[in-house]
């Protein structure tokens, strides 16, 4: 974890950086201000942000310009942000090897289904896309409101998996 403790850098990743990644980053930047520091990165990005996350993000005033799927590589450069947590939001992010990332940051795996991958008509896509936001906005709610300064590194640790274990309308 960092000196000074604020702000906590976080990284989210996801294969393609185009859906889940995103708005989890989107949604700690917002909610964690001051606090947090997000970032999101694919193993393998998908070169563009999915058109349901960017409306979605616009519906719910988030601004979008910021945002590009960008590969975890930059993050493990010697110039890139330090991390101080790391996350993984879908399950085959979670089995790849990943970069190593300086600091040694504490990690979790919160899976979460892809909404990419649902299959259904437009509305039932873009329900999909918006339980994707709520189940990231429940486990990053829960993150936020841990006493990292004053828990020691295994309980943290244990904490991390818990929220990543819960089911995502119980994070």
């Amino acid at each position: 974890m960092n000196d000074n403790d604020i702000p906590y850098n976080v990284l989210f990743l996801c294969r393609g950086n185009s859906a889940r990644s995103i708005l989890a980053e989107a949604i700690l930047n917002r909610h964690g201000a001051g606090k947090f520091k997000a970032y999101s990165a694919g193993s393998h990005p998908a070169g563009q942000i999915h058109p349901y996350v960017i409306d979605l993000l616009r519906n719910r005033n988030f601004p979008v310009s910021r945002f590009r799927s960008k590969d975890w590589a930059e993050f493990s450069e010697v110039n890139s942000p330090r991390m101080d947590f790391v996350f993984t939001v879908c399950d085959q992010t979670a089995n790849e090897v990943c970069p190593v990332w300086p600091g040694q940051p504490m990690s979790a795996h919160w899976g979460i289904p892809d909404p990419v991958a649902f299959e259904g008509t437009e509305a039932e896509k873009r329900a999909t896309f918006a339980e994707t936001m709520r189940y990231l906005t429940n486990r990053i709610s829960v993150f936020m409101s841990l006493p990292i300064k004053s828990l020691d590194k295994l309980t943290l640790q244990r904490r991390l998996d818990e929220i990543g274990r819960a089911l995502p309308d119980s994070a």
